[in-house]
């Protein structure tokens, strides 16, 4: 019995060393691997229902924002053109918005209009599966609906590094 219950912990064990040298990896920006990104379904700010997995077979950004941040707002342009550039090669990049009152995304997204699809978390259930804990959080998932690339937080210049990922990833035929 006790032989079984030690194998369990230090099995136990594994699998979470696992996992934190993944979210380590991902936390800087590395590739994870390819772990499946949890689809969801969300409404979309032309009022339609919006669903990830509609999206395989595309290279997708992923990026959550909220009107209330600062380094978010100063992003989206950017993530803008890197849609319009990369779009016709099968790219796009969903914003999902985590703002308790969509009104205020609404608002935001008037004075900086966008080109891409966002979607609305006002609950933050989307957030919380992805365990989204730094704004923005943008992750980029692969053709078969994997996440390849996690990056917390946003910095001057990381939009170069958005694009090298996503080219990699556009390059790769499944």
């Amino acid at each position: 019995m006790k032989r079984a219950r030690k194998y369990r912990i230090s099995s136990l064990f594994a699998v979470v060393i696992t996992l934190l040298s993944v979210a380590g990896a991902a936390a800087r920006g590395d590739a994870p691997g390819r772990v499946p990104a949890p689809d969801f379904t969300l409404k979309s700010a032309s009022g339609e229902n919006l669903k990830l997995s509609e999206l395989r077979g595309q290279v997708v950004l992923v990026n959550f924002w909220a009107s209330w941040c600062g380094p978010c707002r100063q992003e989206m342009p950017l993530l803008d053109q890197l849609h319009r550039k990369y779009g016709p090669l099968g790219f796009t990049v969903l914003g999902v918005n985590v703002d308790g009152d969509p009104r205020q995304a609404t608002a935001f997204l008037e004075k900086v209009p966008v080109t891409f699809p966002v979607v609305f978390d006002s609950g933050n259930a989307v957030s919380k599966s992805y365990e989204v804990v730094a704004m923005p959080t943008t992750l980029i998932v692969d053709r078969g609906g994997d996440v390849r690339y996690l990056h917390k937080g946003y910095a001057s210049g990381i939009e170069a590094e958005y694009q090298q990922q996503v080219r990699l990833l556009l390059a790769e035929r499944r």
